[in-house]
């Protein structure tokens, strides 16, 4: 038995902001929002899937952003991302590269690190 890969990922977001985790993970990232379940919708936060990427947003009563730990998204135009954040007021910061990519960080509305890659 063993992992043969990942479902989600899971990052925490404060209460009563879904209107701005749609605002980011959808209009800026380009992820289409899909429904809770509805016995996981009363707790609040949001959903989001394209194809194999998978991130849910779930309500954290003591939310603290996740500053170092981050999800490494894949995108295909690092350049045109890069520039919807800036011109959404998401600062991005360079990351370098390293042999066979481009990366830059950019931290979602609630301070959650966000990597952006994309193959060289």
């Amino acid at each position: 038995m063993s992992v043969i890969g990942i479902d989600h990922v899971q990052l925490a977001m404060p209460a009563g902001q879904e209107t701005q985790a749609r605002s980011f993970y959808a209009e800026v990232l380009g992820l289409a929002e899909i429904p809770k379940p509805p016995d996981l919708a009363r707790r609040g936060g949001c959903w989001f899937e394209t194809g194999r990427v998978k991130i849910h947003l779930g309500v954290d009563m003591n939310f603290h952003p996740a500053t170092r730990a981050h999800p490494g998204l894949l995108v295909d135009d690092l350049q045109d991302i890069s520039a919807r954040c800036r011109a959404r007021g998401f600062e991005i910061v360079p990351g370098g590269s390293f042999e066979g990519y481009q990366r830059v960080f950019v931290t979602d509305p609630f301070g959650n690190r966000l990597e952006l890659l994309q193959k060289s």
